[in-house]
């Protein structure tokens, strides 16, 4: 395990170094100028070329790269000339908020797809498969931004059941419970997309599973059906479950930006929409590779999980 652990992990240096280019090509080819955005009024000719030179913009663009890579490896992310404060101090503060709405929404997205999956698996055709089936489409038909709004409408402003916006009350709060009451909305949000695409994957691959003949001798020997179906069934559909489980976790990453701005939430999501607009380059970056990083450790966190699972995956 732990050579296809070092396997995985070289694997990984190649995907991060890509998407590192990538994130600095894409910022390079957004149109407008970061020093003219940082000047407004003031953005004479004389005070871009400043600016420019101080920030290194007048480089050409694979030195800007290597001296911003350099500075990557060093621990320096650089500096929000928006904000004026380290970048990666910015980063890891704001990541702390989106990793609680992208964790929670992981784990709902999880426990009901999977539930969902098996009963739906379980009762093939039946009206309790349609039933899942319907609302499953639903989900993943449904825009989350839009079902935002309508949470928002509804919870929020109809039956004043849950806030609207932000992580903790303006006034008071700040403890757990006010925490739970601000996630609750985002984090359903953001699951029931994902919600539907694990609970449609878990049901094709515990059918796969059922129809396999070591759960006939399961049966044929007298076990019980909940013991065929969680201890043997849903143990052998787990290897095809995990890998999408990391995928939705790259979802919920990547979703968390348009439900953060629907809900006010402060997280990563909500500083990359304002750091864009302001053409904070080092900024956006910094907050974009550090999210790319994670998603590619949880698929490896992934790959290794469903490796332990099935040990021929090693080979």
């Amino acid at each position: 395990m732990p050579t296809y652990i070092a396997k995985r992990l070289l694997a990984a240096i190649p995907v991060i170094l890509g998407l590192s280019i990538i994130v600095f090509l894409v910022m390079k080819l957004i149109p407008g100028d970061p020093a003219q955005a940082l000047l407004g009024s003031y953005a004479t000719p004389d005070n871009v070329a400043r600016i420019n030179r101080a920030l290194g913009l007048d480089r050409s663009w694979p030195e800007q790269y290597v001296i911003w890579v350099g500075n990557l490896l060093q621990g320096d992310f650089g500096r929000s000339y928006i904000l004026n404060r380290p970048v990666l101090d910015e980063v890891v503060e704001r990541f702390g908020a989106t990793l609680i709405l992208a964790g929670a929404s992981l784990v709902i997205c999880s426990i009901l797809g999977i539930l969902a999956g098996i009963v739906s698996a379980v009762r093939q055709f039946g009206w309790t498969d349609r039933i899942v089936t319907f609302f499953v489409l639903i989900g993943i038909s449904m825009p989350a931004f839009f079902l935002g709004l309508v949470f928002i409408l509804f919870f929020a402003v109809q039956w004043r059941l849950l806030p609207a916006s932000g992580m903790y009350a303006v006034y008071g709060g700040g403890d757990l419970p006010d925490l739970v009451r601000h996630l609750i909305l985002p984090a359903s949000t953001l699951a029931i997309v994902a919600t539907g695409v694990v609970a449609r994957l878990t049901r094709a691959a515990m059918l796969e599973v059922l129809r396999q003949d070591f759960i006939r001798t399961a049966r044929a020997k007298g076990l019980s059906e909940n013991k065929v179906i969680y201890r043997h069934a849903f143990r052998a559909a787990l290897v095809s479950i995990i890998p999408v489980l990391g995928i939705q976790a790259g979802f919920v990453l990547g979703g968390a930006v348009y439900i953060e701005t629907v809900f006010q939430w402060p997280g990563l999501g909500q500083m990359l929409v304002k750091a864009v607009s302001t053409r904070d380059l080092l900024l956006v970056q910094g907050g974009v590779l550090v999210a790319a990083t994670v998603y590619v450790l949880v698929n490896l966190l992934a790959d290794v999980a469903q490796a332990m699972l099935d040990p021929r995956l090693k080979a």
